[in-house]
């Protein structure tokens, strides 16, 4: 992407992209013109379980990036849901590193400072709600069970014994996992996003899990919760909570896209927040020839000890190529 500020407001033409001319047909529609909000609203939602990487700086380019050329904002949120792996040093890092590469969350207006821990309450509020209206249920099979019956890319899955299991049952057994009477695993809310979800050739769409029992320390909501959304679940409600109008992922989220179309629209429909909702849009992640950048590789780098730490100057990481001597408008180009 172009580091120029093509702003098509000041009539400079703006570079040609798909992402750019979805936006832009979008703007000439009035598709998000809504009183009071800006034409183009997008965020970078990082999971706070590691430092940035090089992959990490192109989609933070791109969605701040974007919002700055369409005269929109982008929102820092970060998908705080698995606190297993979760730590106050990688959001104070992230933080850190957006703002070294020349971005900001902040406006005139405010601050667009978002965690997904911030919407637990509506989370669980949603959940109840597609619970009684039939389009969730608490699953008690066993792990194993549960993978044996999704079946595989070409076999259908098998409906789990407990998919039609009473509405009220279903709700009470989903109180009862949030007031911690279960042990991990014990039991999980699916989806249930049609009738035949579970024979659909698109793997995601089968009953996805959409809450789990997880006895954890959150670095931000302490024990409060023992039971905690999943991403799939929880990314949609956060991108509607916050009026994000182009929600971009990377490729591999392309099978998702069904599932986050089936939540918005079942939410929005229920009152939840107003249409027009997200919709998700995705691009190519960055792969470069002979560098790692996978988050599971590097933190194995730094716990073995094959490099002195998330800023050595051979990692790829955002703070290893600004300890190297990278500039941030190099790493824009």
């Amino acid at each position: 992407m172009s580091i120029e500020k093509n702003n098509p407001a000041t009539g400079n033409a703006p570079s040609s992209n798909f992402l750019r001319a979805i936006i832009e047909h979008d703007l000439a529609a009035g598709t998000h013109a809504r009183e009071g909000m800006p034409p183009v609203i997008t965020r970078f939602p990082p999971e706070p379980n590691g430092y940035l990487h090089v992959g990490h700086a192109k989609s933070i380019c791109l969605n701040f990036g974007l919002a700055r050329d369409y005269n929109g904002r982008c929102h820092l949120r970060f998908d705080d849901t698995n606190p297993e792996k979760e730590d106050q040093e990688y959001v104070d890092t992230i933080m850190d590193s957006v703002k070294w590469l020349g971005f900001t969350w902040e406006q005139g207006d405010g601050e667009y400072l978002h965690y997904a821990s911030d919407y637990f309450d509506k989370l669980y509020e949603m959940a109840e709600y597609l619970i009684r209206e039939g389009k969730a249920y608490v699953d008690s099979q066993t792990p194993e069970e549960m993978a044996k019956n999704r079946g595989n890319f070409s076999t259908p899955g098998t409906n789990s014994p407990f998919r039609n299991r009473p509405v009220e049952e279903s709700l009470q057994l989903f109180r009862d996992m949030k007031a911690g009477k279960y042990k991990d695993g014990e039991h999980i809310l699916r989806a249930k996003m049609s009738e035949d979800a579970m024979s659909s050739p698109n793997m995601t769409n089968r009953d996805p899990a959409l809450y789990r029992i997880r006895h954890a320390h959150h670095h931000r909501t302490g024990d409060a919760w023992c039971i905690y959304p999943m991403y799939d679940y929880t990314h949609p409600i956060s991108d509607a909570l916050e009026n994000i109008t182009h929600s971009i992922c990377t490729l591999e989220f392309q099978d998702h896209r069904p599932m986050y179309d089936w939540l918005v629209d079942t939410l929005a429909d229920g009152g939840f927040f107003p249409r027009p909702v997200p919709r998700q849009y995705e691009m190519a992640r960055l792969n470069l020839t002979y560098v790692v950048t996978s988050k599971r590789k590097l933190r194995e780098l730094v716990d073995t000890g094959v490099v002195t730490g998330w800023d050595d100057p051979r990692m790829p990481t955002i703070v290893g190529l600004r300890r190297r001597g990278y500039t941030p408008g190099s790493i824009q180009r």
